[in-house]
């Protein structure tokens, strides 16, 4: 048993396969990702986001091939970025074969979407020829018309039987490599959906709310839905779907993890919301502590509050911590310990200076 074990999350056992050299399932960490916006055969374009991503964590990017330019981009794409390409087919299983032999890691595609099953089996070999995954993504608002027929509507039953039928054309060609999500925008929908597919199944599990909104109201739809699963051990990557810049999926997903203790990356600022005890300005210091933070990926913690209320205690907990005090000085605290004070006076660029230190001693650790 743990020192803390109502933190504890017991992660569900599912097979492991990979996208890449990232393994997704099979107690790996779970992994972070999302997709491009830009048009893929403008490479350049699609490249410098790629980028842009693999910088703020992408452990996977996937892109759109559409059209026989998309797919054909994908090797000067593949050649361009480190992070492993999924390329998302949807209809027209010639993309999907196009897309693996120009070094694709993962396609997604719904075997049952692309016709007769020699199509299926050209797939597979394709995926199998070239070290290709898959993933089978359902989603309640393009579920077969039979289902729909019969269910009456997109429910949580419809779409785990629409992906245990997408898998078993897959392991109908000896095909296991594959990963399965069941998204809905509606976040009752998908969780019921994800607990279902999670007892019916031993395979790893892309979670998602899809078209979840935007910037805000898309996180926090996703945080509630992800949440619940992620702390019931579902779950062995993720994207947070946002009409945002992709950037902010990355820094939601991070931060979801972070939440939950499933993965670190970079500084956790624990802070207060600040009131009127508070003897200097909270909200501004994060925000700029945040700005002049975000290039850092090591983990580490920090907290800044205002007052002597909570602060000596979170503190303790903290890497470094900053309690507010009376007349202009701050309390300092390394390693839980109060160290030394501070004044008004560039105390954001004291702690910058400080958390950067910390992250060099972690490093020089590291290494010996």
């Amino acid at each position: 048993m743990s020192l803390r074990p109502y933190r504890d999350i017991h992660r569900r056992a599912c097979r492991q396969v990979m996208v890449g050299d990232v393994a997704v399932g099979g107690n790996a960490p779970i992994t972070v990702q999302s997709m491009t916006t830009t048009l893929t055969h403008d490479v350049p374009a699609t490249v410098a986001q790629i980028h842009a991503l693999e910088v703020a964590g992408a452990d996977i990017v996937r892109v759109s091939c559409p059209d026989e330019a998309s797919s054909a981009a994908l090797r000067q794409i593949v050649d361009q970025t480190t992070v492993p390409i999924i390329a998302d087919i949807h209809f027209h299983y010639r993309r999907a074969l196009e897309a693996a032999d120009n070094g694709a890691a993962c396609l997604r595609i719904n075997p049952g979407n692309i016709g007769a099953e020699s199509r299926v089996r050209e797939v597979v070999h394709a995926a199998r020829a070239n070290g290709c995954s898959m993933r089978i993504g359902v989603n309640a608002g393009s579920l077969e018309k039979e289902l729909l027929e019969r269910y009456g509507e997109p429910c949580p039953e419809a779409m785990v039987e629409s992906a245990l039928n997408h898998a078993r054309l897959l392991e109908d060609n000896n095909f296991e490599d594959f990963k399965i999500s069941v998204k809905a925008s509606d976040v009752f929908l998908s969780v019921a959906a994800y607990q279902a597919l999670a007892e019916a199944c031993d395979y790893p599990l892309h979670l998602g709310i899809t078209e979840a909104g935007a910037l805000r109201s898309g996180t926090i739809k996703s945080s509630i839905g992800l949440g619940n699963l992620l702390w019931a051990g579902i779950g062995d990557t993720i994207r947070v779907s946002l009409s945002a810049d992709p950037v902010e999926e990355i820094h939601a997903g991070f931060e979801i993890l972070k939440s939950l203790g499933l993965r670190h990356r970079g500084v956790s600022i624990v802070s207060c919301p600040s009131c009127a005890r508070q003897a200097f300005p909270v909200i501004k210091t994060v925000e700029a502590l945040e700005q002049r933070l975000a290039h850092i990926a090591t983990p580490m913690t920090l907290s800044i509050m205002g007052c002597v209320v909570n602060g000596p205690g979170e503190a303790k907990e903290t890497d470094i911590g900053v309690t507010g005090g009376g007349r202009g000085t701050h309390m300092v605290y390394l390693s839980g310990v109060a160290d030394h004070k501070i004044g008004d006076e560039g105390f954001v660029d004291h702690v910058v200076d400080l958390v950067e230190k910390k992250i060099a001693e972690l490093h020089a650790a590291a290494a010996e």
